[in-house]
């Protein structure tokens, strides 16, 4: 059971709270320092801390109501405090999207690596059984591959028809490796694996039939961006699984709040790489450009991309990065 002492010694704690919050609605997020910002993630957890002992007391369903209005309050204004501008916008994908990026690394970098795990096994199963790719692929592609011709020839004529197409698939894979993270990460493991397992099967596939030049040069120009972006987005999904599997000293509820919401921004980032990865490979691409230049285009877009992620948002980060240590 929960002490009247335990009660009167942390009370002054989420009084404090209360006052910082009333600080933001004033002033803003910005509106504090460095120090008040640590203090409020400091706060913040305390207080998740304090709401699960509080949960286990039966005796004290009033103080948990408090603590857990108290929480929302403090991951709203977080969240949801700023309005959204365009200068906001600029900033987000700036500065901020950088520095998300960064700290949800992991993340990303498990999904990549079941990415290539599958790509390893598809490319291993087609060599070592080159029936198999006719399994998987189907009769028609396997075909139209062992007459030497790409499946993009399509594309050719009707650039900005399948440049849309292209984006909207593009979109719908990253949303669904991000969205399947709800059913405790199995949906995301699996789109990463298959998508890995297919680009490893079509790779040795166009090897053995003496095509991996026309493939590469295809799939670089756009897959320098293409690929990092649904690698991203299936971190974002792991991260939404890690929120509903591990919550930590907050109830599921409240964590898949917050790792939905810190997901998300993770996700939003990507929506303008794949739209750049759809035009290019809708009219780039496939295009008759000589193959070096294609990889040349390839590498300065890929170098500009991990430039930007690796090195953006770092100077001048004091504040940022302790406003996002208080939603840690």
């Amino acid at each position: 059971m929960i002490s009247t002492h335990w009660l009167k010694r942390r009370q002054p704690h989420w009084l404090r709270l209360e006052e910082l919050l009333a600080d933001v609605k004033r002033h803003g997020l910005k509106g504090l320092g460095r120090n008040e910002l640590r203090e409020l993630g400091l706060l913040y957890r305390q207080t998740a801390t304090d709401l699960s002992a509080v949960r286990a007391d039966s005796t004290s369903g009033q103080q948990a109501r408090y603590l857990n209005q108290l929480l929302g309050r403090v991951h709203n204004i977080i969240y949801s405090g700023q309005k959204t501008t365009a200068r906001s916008v600029w900033h987000f994908f700036l500065h901020d999207y950088p520095r998300i990026f960064r700290r949800l690394l992991p993340y990303t970098a498990a999904a990549t690596g079941i990415f290539f795990a599958g790509a390893l096994i598809g490319m291993a199963l087609t060599l070592s059984n080159p029936e198999f790719m006719r399994d998987f692929l189907g009769p028609s592609m396997v075909a139209t591959i062992e007459r030497h011709q790409m499946w993009t020839h399509s594309i050719v004529g009707v650039e900005p028809q399948s440049s849309s197409a292209i984006m909207t698939n593009n979109l719908s894979v990253s949303f669904v490796a991000f969205a399947s993270g709800i059913v405790a990460g199995l949906g995301t493991l699996y789109m990463m694996f298959y998508n890995g397992l297919l680009l490893g099967v079509i790779g040795a596939a166009c090897w053995l039939n003496n095509m991996s030049d026309q493939l590469w040069s295809f799939v670089a120009p756009h897959g320098v961006l293409e690929l990092p972006a649904i690698y991203i987005a299936g971190g974002a999904g792991l991260r939404l699984a890690r929120a509903l599997l591990f919550p930590g000293a907050l109830s599921r509820r409240d964590s898949l709040i917050a790792g939905g919401a810190e997901a998300s921004r993770l996700l939003v980032g990507v929506i303008p790489v794949l739209i750049l990865a759809g035009i290019i490979e809708g009219f780039f691409s496939p295009s008759g450009v000589r193959i070096p230049v294609k990889f040349a285009f390839a590498a300065a877009l890929f170098a500009a991309f991990v430039l930007y992620l690796w090195g953006a948002g770092r100077s001048n980060s004091n504040s940022e990065d302790a406003s996002s240590e208080a939603v840690r």
